[in-house]
């Protein structure tokens, strides 16, 4: 098999609690542990200022490539990442106006090779990634090639109303 045609699927990991760096390693280790899945390229760790609740401290995200075998689907894959963020302490709020709150960790789903998914449970592409620079601008670290609903990564960063810094990314 040719390296062009591995599967190859990107999770989103996020935390802000105060060891943040300490659960995306953590999410890092649980992600490495899943059966008939090979860990990828890691993106740096970015800090991201909070979106949509600003009264919280910034973020801590990275995207991490994975490299699942024949026996994963998006929807089993958002089933481990439900799993892992479980695991780690994960716990979500009933509240709608926490949805965006704090977070010990968070593992979006965002890509899963070029398979597209409408089921309400495992959304793919994730349906708010071309729209968030704190997964696109980490995105575009791991896989500058990729293209997401038509259009490549670097291209719907250009779009946001954004800026990087070193390593702060402002939205």
């Amino acid at each position: 098999m040719s390296d062009q045609s591995v599967l190859r699927a990107y999770v989103s990991l996020g935390s802000n609690c105060e060891s943040a760096a300490a659960m995306l390693e953590a999410a890092r280790a649980a992600l490495a542990a899943l059966p008939d899945m090979r860990m990828g390229a890691a993106s740096p760790v970015y800090r991201t200022e909070p979106q949509e609740y600003a009264a919280q401290p910034w973020f801590h995200n990275q995207v991490i490539e994975l490299l699942p075998g024949a026996s994963w689907q998006p929807c089993s894959l958002v089933d481990a990442l439900l799993g892992i963020e479980a695991r780690l302490g994960r716990v979500r709020s009933a509240d709608p106006a926490q949805r965006y709150g704090p977070r010990v960790i968070d593992a979006d789903l965002l890509v899963f090779g070029q398979l597209r998914s409408i089921d309400p449970h495992c959304i793919v592409p994730h349906p708010r990634l071309t729209g968030r620079a704190f997964a696109l601008r980490p995105l575009l670290d791991v896989a500058p090639q990729l293209v997401v609903e038509g259009l490549p990564v670097s291209e719907w960063l250009e779009r946001l109303d954004c800026r990087v810094e070193g390593d702060r990314i402002f939205q």
